[in-house]
């Protein structure tokens, strides 16, 4: 305000002294009148260009010969401009980082106004409803989701609770199910959480399944060997009538007993850390010892008089070429046993059974049981190894399983980095390989030097 005054004294001090020259004391007068008006002009138009720079939009241009008041004021209106810059910057930058946040999140988010219309959602949300993140912007979340049982949960108000759908993608092989959950914020607004619960449900179901399982497992063999007790209380037999339902009553005790150490296997298995990679066994030693217990087994099950089967083992010369396997011996044995032990139970007599063990070039190995057995229709193959799973269960029990035997050579061979893999036909046979990693195998010159 100083230098205003000053600078409006002078203009008046000059020009108050040309018109005292040029007129005399009117003309003094008039001068400074002069003087005045025009400093004020001056100034109006100073204050003209500010306030044009102020209505302009985009980046504002320097203002030269803008100075005192006006500068001043133009100064610190650039300064607040480029402030609010920064923070509206800050902001975006902010809300863009937030985005991504919920971009990468598992779960579906939708943000709906208060009219229910999608203002955001991230890719997870359009894939599980089946939505264009950028088409499907400000359209009604009601139009696009006609799921009945959405349409009732929108419609009455109360999300205390969540909804469950199903899922875009859901097909009937590979079902898919979403949890649907609205929750209410700001004036109308509803933040729409989704996720995807299927494995959860295939878990509660094959925990169900797995319980009633288990019970129907136990309980037949209870109800035979209740049935017997009170037989023998209350009926007078004959010693070979008692001995025969004796025979039953064991029969009877040692399949639950199996059925209790197979849970505990699985138990086990589930449970303990993997195997490590410093307990070596020697291949050659495992496959003599599961061919010992294969030719045991067949001559147990093949009838008398029936023709026998046909096992084949690798020979003494193939077996020279096998190294080691890392890993837990009585797993590897558990795992490799037992595939051969069904194909030997499934395959009637006569038929043939061959094992066989394969170095790959990667440097893994590949065991192989093949059977001449009925074969297994394409139906049954993915739930092979499925809990208490059977393809024909009257022959699964008349043969001794407990329908865990495949559950737990999955579960042995993944704990030990390999794959099983199973190829059928129905009537003409089955194939059951395991894919050991490089990592698990050694070869044979390498295992001599150890």
């Amino acid at each position: 305000m100083f230098l205003l005054a000053l600078t409006l004294l002078c203009v008046q001090l000059l020009c108050g002294a040309a018109g005292a020259w040029a007129g005399g004391p009117w003309g003094a007068a008039a001068g400074v009148a002069l003087g005045s008006w025009l400093y004020w002009l001056w100034q109006g138009w100073r204050g003209l260009r500010v306030l044009a720079w102020l209505r302009q939009q985009g980046e504002p241009p320097v203002l030269h010969g803008v100075r005192g008041l006006w500068g001043e004021a133009l100064d610190r209106t650039r300064r607040l401009l480029r402030q609010h810059e920064r923070h509206v910057a800050a902001s975006d930058a902010r809300l863009q980082a937030f985005l991504q946040a919920l971009q990468a999140s598992p779960n579906g988010v939708i943000l709906l106004d208060a009219r229910g219309q999608i203002e955001w959602c991230n890719q997870t949300a359009a894939e599980h409803f089946g939505l264009d993140a950028e088409r499907d912007l400000m359209q009604s979340i009601g139009n696009l989701l006609r799921a009945p049982e959405f349409s009732a949960y929108l419609a009455a108000g109360d999300f205390r609770q969540d909804v469950q759908l199903t899922g875009s993608a859901s097909t009937s092989t590979h079902p898919v199910r979403l949890s649907v959950h609205l929750h209410p914020y700001g004036e109308g607004r509803r933040l729409m959480l989704s996720r995807d619960i299927t494995q959860v449900e295939q878990a509660d179901a094959m925990r169900r399944d797995f319980v009633a399982n288990v019970s129907h497992e136990i309980r037949t063999p209870l109800t035979v060997l209740a049935g017997f007790v009170e037989t023998l209380q209350t009926l007078p037999l004959e010693e070979d009538e008692r001995a025969r339902y004796l025979a039953l009553m064991a029969q009877q005790a040692q399949r639950m007993q199996h059925l209790v150490q197979d849970l505990l296997t699985l138990s086990r298995l589930e449970g303990s850390a993997l195997p490590g990679l410093d307990n070596w066994t020697d291949v050659r030693q495992l496959l003599a010892r599961c061919e010992q217990e294969a030719r045991t087994l067949s001559a147990q099950v093949t009838p008398a008089g029936a023709p026998p089967q046909r096992l084949t083992f690798p020979t003494a010369q193939q077996l020279a070429q096998c190294g080691a396997l890392a890993g837990n011996p009585e797993e590897l044995h558990s795992a490799l046993s037992n595939l051969i032990g069904n194909a030997v139970r499934y395959t009637p007599a006569g038929g043939s059974i061959s094992v066989d063990w394969q170095c790959l070039p990667d440097g893994g190995a590949r065991f192989a049981v093949r059977d001449s057995g009925p074969g297994i229709a394409p139906e049954h193959l993915p739930r092979l190894t499925e809990r208490f799973y059977r393809v024909d269960r009257s022959r699964s029990r008349d043969s001794g399983g407990t329908g865990l035997g495949l559950a737990i050579v999955k579960h042995s061979l993944q704990r030990h980095g390999a794959t099983l893999q199973i190829r059928s036909v129905l009537g003409q046979g089955s194939e059951f390989s395991a894919l050991f990693p490089a990592r698990r195998v050694r070869g044979a010159a390498a295992s001599e030097k150890v």
